[in-house]
């Protein structure tokens, strides 16, 4: 939009576009969706072309993207998982958030996960919005499912989940949880379960809470508000209706997943009891020297994502999980930009990686200005690229071809009152458009 002459070329690892919108949204949020018309319009636009099914770091190299564009942005995000680090997280029985995500969302790496739902308390591990977006799909009544684009799959091991309560727990106290009043007061007003929240936990709150920032304040009144409803005041039908149920535990650190008497599967955790040092969001979690049990078939570790290096020629803070930047200028290295969680860690919600990525495109529009991209050797861009693909044999997906997977998605979910039944199988999608 803002230079007139532009090229902008969109390499892609997966056949199909939209990354995170795809992949990360929970499918009972479709308005977050929408974004995706925005996306396709930019597609069809005659300066930009998208190249899907390209693995850049594998298929091209960094170093030969430079050579064939006069910049290069980064914006590949965290594709892996902090680790608890605490023994037992390898059990069966115990997955990450981002793996679970993905497989209800049809990310084809996540497919074959196959979760065991059948114990009747999960944990999440966890208080952020995708904790909460776990918890929603794993508590959902199945016909407010079924007519999302979730996977077939997903939804048929979901209809014989014996998961009836869930728990959220996290280290710090009711006044740093990560996630938004949206999300918190969907989880409320979830139908069929019922919020359990412990009235001792917020205690005092509302004079902590006066001089906050106002969103941190509204989501605290809301959790003290629905920790002091009493349930006697519910009428008895609503209460027999809700027979699962969800709840927050707060200052409790995990220590060990605790297998069964055969060594193989989880059946809790042992939970460190902390006590907050500080205020607000740099209060610190510090072990009393107490620890509880909680039993649990299932544990979701929903403590945060990691980005990974995608390339040697490029710098990678491993300490920090991020290219090292300023403004998305990749430090020592010209003409190369970043954005995104690879650019400044992942936190924040999606308006934030919006307004970081017009950021980052200030900064290439200014470099451009100043005299800082060299212009003079005119680039071939694609051209040069496809020939450095041709020759490792692989073959790019266009915007077209992703189309074409569209519509077939799309045609498969009117067949079952869906939105769409996404394709899981990258082999399939390249069938489907004759790669």
């Amino acid at each position: 939009q803002h230079h007139g002459g532009a090229q902008v070329d969109i390499y892609e690892k997966l056949p199909v576009p939209f990354g995170l919108v795809r992949f990360g949204v929970a499918p009972d949020h479709p308005e977050v969706k929408n974004v995706i018309n925005t996306f396709t319009q930019t597609a069809h636009s005659g300066r930009c072309a998208y190249y899907g099914n390209v693995t850049v770091g594998r298929d091209v190299t960094v170093p030969e993207l430079r050579q064939a564009y006069h910049a290069v942005v980064l914006s590949y995000g965290a594709e892996d998982n902090r680790v608890l680090g605490i023994p037992g997280e390898n059990l069966s029985g115990v997955y990450s958030a981002r793996a679970f995500v993905g497989w209800y969302n049809g990310l084809p790496e996540n497919r074959d996960l196959k979760p065991d739902l059948s114990c009747e308390t999960a944990l999440i591990l966890g208080h952020g919005n995708v904790a909460l977006d776990i918890a929603r799909i794993l508590l959902s009544p199945l016909q407010l499912l079924r007519k999302t684009d979730i996977t077939d799959s997903s939804l048929a091991a979901l209809a014989c989940s014996k998961v009836k309560r869930v728990w959220l727990v996290g280290r710090r106290g009711p006044l740093q949880v990560a996630f938004t009043i949206k999300e918190l007061r969907e989880m409320i007003n979830l139908p069929g379960a019922r919020a359990v929240l412990d009235s001792a936990d917020f205690t005092g709150l509302e004079n902590a809470v006066k001089d906050a920032p106002r969103p941190r304040k509204r989501l605290t009144e809301l959790m003290i508000k629905t920790a002091l409803e009493k349930p006697r005041e519910k009428p008895v039908e609503a209460q027999a209706a809700a027979p699962r149920e969800w709840g927050l535990k707060f200052q409790r650190s995990p220590q060990e997943v605790l297998p069964t008497p055969d060594g193989k599967r989880a059946r809790g955790v042992r939970m460190a009891l902390t006590r907050l040092e500080g205020s607000g969001d740099s209060a610190r979690a510090i072990p009393t020297g107490e620890v509880e049990e909680l039993e649990c078939g299932l544990v979701l570790s929903s403590i945060g994502y990691r980005s990974l290096p995608l390339d040697p020629a490029v710098p990678f803070d491993t300490q920090r999980g991020i290219i090292p930047n300023s403004s998305g200028r990749v430090e020592g290295v010209p003409g190369l930009y970043c954005s995104g969680w690879v650019k400044r860690g992942p936190t924040g919600v999606i308006i934030t990686t919006m307004n970081d990525s017009f950021d980052t495109a200030q900064s290439v529009l200014e470099d451009l200005q100043g005299g800082v991209l060299d212009m003079s050797p005119s680039r071939e861009g694609f051209g040069a690229v496809e020939s450095i693909l041709r020759s490792r044999g692989v073959r790019p997906v266009s915007f077209s071809d992703w189309e074409k997977i569209d519509a077939a998605e799309v045609a498969r979910g009117k067949a079952a009152g869906k939105p769409r039944e996404k394709i899981v199988d990258p082999a399939e999608m390249l069938r489907l458009i004759g790669h």
